[in-house]
Formats: C-alpha cells, structure tokens, sequence
C-alpha cells in the first residue's frame, strides 16, 4: 500500500498557508491554532475539559456530536497538530470495510515503525453500518487509533453501543451570531488566503444579516461573504465603466442589499430524517400544551417552509387533540379532523393556512389529558389482572341456550329506568368500583365531572 494514500495531514501552524486560491473561503482559512478556534468555550476554554485533554496530550477516543459548521473537522485536525499525532481522514459516505482496513494497516505502520500515534477522524460516522462500526472496535481497544468521530445525528440512536462506550461523547453547539461576525471580519482582513486583498467596504448591518442567515453555521457564513464579495466587485466595476476616465474608480461595497442577494433564500437546519425533525415536532406540541400560540405557530411554519410534509404535521395535531385537549373542549378533535382533511384537499401552499388557524385553536383551547391518564390506568389493569370474563348480565342472549345458561339475566335497560341509570355493575367483579377517568375542572370537562358526580350518586341511591 502507498504510505502516502491518506496523507491528509493538517498543515503547520508555522508555515505559510498553501491553500488553493479556488478553494472555499471557509477552507481556506480554516483554522490550524487551537487559540483561533471561535465559539466552543464550554469545551476550549482555560481550564475546560478538551483543552486540558489536548495541554496534556491525553486525547482520548471522542464522538463530536454537533450541527455542520461549527467545527467538528477543525478541531480533529487541530488535536492531530497539537499532539503531534498522524492525521487520517475518511468520509463514511465515501468508505468502506476495504478503506477501514487500509487506515489500520497505515496506522499499524506509523506506531510500529515510528511510535507515532494515528488520529483516524470519519466525518458522518453515522453513515457506517454495524458492520462497518464494528471493524473499529479492536483497534480502538488497541490503541492502534485515537478515533474522533463527527456526526450530526444522535449518537444514541446512530452510534453501535460498544463504540459509545469506548468513546467520549462531546457536544459542539452552533456558533453564536458574534462569534460568525468574528470570523467574517477575520476573513476579510486576511491577505493571505482571505479578502484582504480585495479592498472590500462592508457595512455592519450587511455582516449581521449574513450571520443570521448562516444559523449558527461558519462555513455557510464565509462561503456567503465570498459571493457578497464578488457580487460587490462585479458591481464596483460596472459603476467605474460608468464613470469618466478621470473620475476615481468605485470601491467595492458589501451592502445589505448585496449581502441578501448572496443569501438569496434561508436555508433551514432540516432533516425529515434526522433528530431535527422529532426536536422540531415535539417543540410545536409542547408550544401547543403550554398555550403558547405564538410559539406554536413559530414551530410550525418553521417546519412548513423547511418543506415538512404538512399531512405528517396535521396528523400529529388531530393527536394532540385526543390526548391534551380531550374532552376539555370535545370539538377539537372535530376542528384537528378538519383541517387534515383540508390539506389533503386543498394541497399546498393554501392548505397550510389550515394549519395555522388549528394552531391558534388548538393553543388557546383548555387542556386535560384525563382521557390519556384514564387510558393508561386502563391498560395497566387489562396488563396486571386477569382478564375475567364477561359479566352474565350485561353479555347478549341471541340464542335459547345462552338464555338458559343465564347470559342476559338481570340486564337492566337503561330507557326504562329512572333518569337512565339502572342499579347494575358493569366492570368484573373484582374490579367493581374501580375508577379509571377523573375529569379535570377545564373547559366542559368541569361539566362532565359534575354529571359523572350526579350519576355515581344516583347509582348509591339506588343500590340502598
């Protein structure tokens, strides 16, 4: 095998940058000095748990676990700098067990003919399969590698548990709008492999509304500084060809307006497949529970422009209707139902708006989830007791034997009696009495207790 086949060292802090003039501004200026990381204080800060680590040279095998854009690839090639170790990257998408196998033979070679450790970094390693997981494992054991690990999914769910036990698991967060405003000013100072040489004016308000729109991601931040960049140059230029030959040429200006042109369109942080999705839905039915409703209908046109199928959001609210709405307003259900069949109907973008007076309803209404609560108890006692057969009286008698037997015996018709309750047990025996739904005092459930109430007396009544 060719000793250089993964020779993706991190480049000398102490040497000039070599980066191609046609690679991503974001990539260019990556960072190569732990001290020029921006944002991740909770783990780089003085005295924080991965600095220490990376001080003292005792990098154990990590996970990061964080959104794209806040410097999962960055920090592994920064911990391979600093600890002197060989550098080895895999993409999970790219690679396979053929791939696997050739990084351990190489990280084999550099211990045992150099001493020298391997960091082995796999960008999505929630892409591998079992198997493909699995094949770290000996090697990590070993120390034949020091894995680091980036996804952007939950490595509960996406990360085989022995891998997770031989790791650390550590969360990067998004970066903050000052921190991508940091690093856009950086990029347009540096004359190396930044803007600087690019005699750009930027307005302030042109590099806060490109650091809203990156969402806390920097690579989305300086790729869109670079096309503002050459959206202002193009623009400088055709203003110059307007002006005499005597006139001064214009300098180039990121405006805000330009700054939006480069935006273009928001891209959210979505992934119908990802633990964005269930964060995000699970934020609107808590927004709803709380009857928050303009934190409700935040979550949900979040979801809607992010291009969420809205029958999957609509069957989500027809639940919430049932469990935490429930009989505290008994047309909730009735509304939920309806507008799910009106985006089916109706379709997008019209249908939408149904979605969004649901929400307002939905919000505003009065919450019980006592039919939930009641279901629950329910289901614990058909789990935990036996399932004692039907009452005699209350089963049907359609033929002369099951009369004979006694089916239907003492049955009570509830029309003939007075105010419609008859003096008769229907739970088993050994579970007569037993109560299972207690209505809350919201909504019309408070009328329904006060019924249920009533008729518990009347049954009393009737029994003395």
């Amino acid at each position: 095998m060719s000793r250089d086949l993964f020779s993706s060292q991190p480049p000398d802090p102490d040497q000039p940058r070599t980066e191609s003039p046609s690679a991503p501004l974001a990539e260019r200026i990556r960072p190569t000095r732990l001290e020029d990381v921006v944002g991740q204080d909770h783990l780089l800060a003085e005295g924080k748990m991965l600095h220490q680590m990376i001080r003292s040279d005792q990098v154990p095998s990590l996970i990061f676990w964080g959104p794209p854009g806040v410097g999962k690839t960055t920090l592994a090639r920064i911990i391979a700098q600093e600890t002197k170790s060989h550098f080895i990257a895999i993409s999970a998408v790219l690679s396979g067990i053929k791939e696997v196998k050739q990084v351990m033979e190489e990280a084999g070679y550099q211990k045992k003919g150099f001493s020298r450790r391997t960091i082995l970094f796999v960008d999505e390693i929630h892409r591998f399969n079992k198997a493909q997981q699995d094949a770290f494992l000996p090697h990590v054991e070993k120390g034949t590698i020091t894995l680091i690990g980036a996804t952007t999914e939950n490595p509960s769910f996406e990360v085989i548990s022995p891998l997770l036990s031989r790791t650390r698991v550590l969360v990067l967060e998004p970066l903050q709008e000052r921190h991508l405003v940091q690093l856009l000013q950086r990029a347009l100072k540096d004359e190396e492999n930044g803007l600087g040489k690019w005699g750009l004016e930027v307005k302030d308000e042109a590099l806060e509304r490109i650091a809203t729109f990156a969402n806390g991601d920097a690579r989305i931040a300086l790729n869109s500084l670079e096309v503002a960049a050459q959206l202002a140059v193009e623009a400088a230029g055709q203003e110059s060809a307007e002006v005499s030959s005597t006139g001064e040429p214009s300098r180039p200006t990121i405006t805000k307006e330009i700054a939006e042109e480069a935006l273009q369109r928001r891209t959210l942080l979505y992934d119908r497949a990802g633990e964005e999705h269930f964060n995000l839905i699970s934020a609107l039915h808590k927004s709803l529970r709380n009857s928050d409703v303009d934190a409700s209908l935040y979550w949900l046109v979040r979801m809607l422009e992010a291009g969420e199928e809205p029958l999957y959001i609509a069957r989500r609210m027809v639940r919430f209707a049932s469990e935490d709405v429930g009989l505290a307003d008994p047309g909730a259900l009735a509304r939920a139902i309806a507008a799910m069949q009106a985006v089916d109907f109706i379709g997008q973008p019209e249908g939408n708006l149904a979605l969004v007076q649901l929400a307002v309803y939905l919000a505003q209404a009065p919450k019980s989830n006592a039919v939930y609560v009641a279901y629950g108890r329910v289901q614990n006692d058909v789990a935990n007791t036996r399932n004692e057969p039907v009452p005699l009286h209350i089963r049907n008698a359609p033929t002369r034997l099951m009369k004979d037997l006694g089916y239907a015996k003492g049955y009570r018709y509830a029309h003939d009696e007075e105010d419609h309750v008859a003096d008769m047990d229907c739970l088993p025996p050994s579970l007569a009495g037993k109560r299972y739904y207690y209505p809350t005092d919201q909504g019309f459930e408070k009328t329904i207790q006060e019924r249920l109430e009533r008729l518990r007396e009347l049954r009393k009544a009737k029994k003395r």
